[in-house]
């Protein structure tokens, strides 16, 4: 965040000095925001946006302020003490969430997983970090967590590659089972899940997987960590790339053949 308004005052031809004089504050103090080592107020970075005839920055870098702390988590750091606690802290954001937006390139998405997968998953997961293994409490949790879909008022879209339906993160029986639901889940009016084909034709390549709660925030998933999204121009970003990986993907009957055909190539 330092470094974008140490930016903004470059390109504007400003030094520190003038930059103060026009924010009506004493150098020092521009000396301190541009290092990091003071935090500025919202009011302090609308001051420098407009000094630096950059306006339309200042609502990004003031979420970006605002939600420095929490934008960056490690995985390891998350589950220290194991995975049930972290889910248990991200409820109250998926009951209050109206309208989710999630693309998974890699997993079935969280609130679609039956016990058996997650428990696969989560059991992989725990083995690679080398963190406390609390892995059934953290299902029991995700489940419990999974309970928006059928409790309140909340819809969800939700595209998926293909790929997804493949990859055995649990053994074959619990794979067919969470095959299966995916079916049954489809069939909620509140649920809209497509499918992107293996073989089409990309105009969007494959991304990291994402959850965009409501257009408030937007969950980055690498494999180290999770990135919290929180800076309007980000999330609009995800956004549109969401709405034009739904343009690939498949609905309705076609989505269900792919998963039919998934379910069969396990026998």
């Amino acid at each position: 965040m330092a470094a974008r308004l140490q930016g903004l005052m470059k390109d504007a031809g400003l030094s520190g000095h003038e930059l103060a004089a026009r924010c009506g504050w004493h150098k020092s103090k521009s000396s301190r925001v541009a290092r990091g080592l003071t935090p500025p107020s919202d009011s302090d970075i609308r001051a420098w946006c407009a000094a630096c005839g950059a306006d339309e920055y200042a609502a990004d870098i003031i979420a970006a302020s605002r939600n420095a702390e929490s934008m960056y988590m490690e995985w390891r750091q998350l589950h220290r003490d194991g995975m049930r606690r972290v889910h248990e802290q991200t409820t109250p954001l998926y009951q209050r969430t109206r309208s989710f937006r999630v693309y998974a390139s890699n997993v079935v998405p969280g609130m679609l997983q039956t016990a058996g997968y997650t428990t696969g998953l989560l059991k992989a997961i725990t083995t690679f970090q080398g963190t406390p293994d609390d892995v059934a409490e953290a299902v029991a949790a995700r489940q419990r967590r999974s309970r928006v879909l059928s409790e309140g008022d909340h819809r969800f879209a939700l595209i998926i590659e293909e790929t997804v339906l493949y990859y055995l993160v649990s053994d074959e029986a619990a794979m067919a089972e969470q095959l299966e639901y995916l079916l049954t889940a489809m069939g909620r009016p509140n649920v809209s899940l497509g499918i992107i084909p293996a073989r089409a034709r990309r105009t969007v390549w494959p991304l990291e997987a994402f959850y965009a709660f409501d257009d408030q925030q937007v969950a980055v998933e690498t494999l180290t960590a999770e990135i919290n999204v929180t800076t309007p121009g980000e999330i609009e970003t995800y956004l549109r790339a969401f709405s034009q990986l739904s343009q690939l993907a498949v609905h309705g009957a076609p989505a269900r053949d792919l998963i039919g055909k998934a379910l069969a190539a396990i026998g």
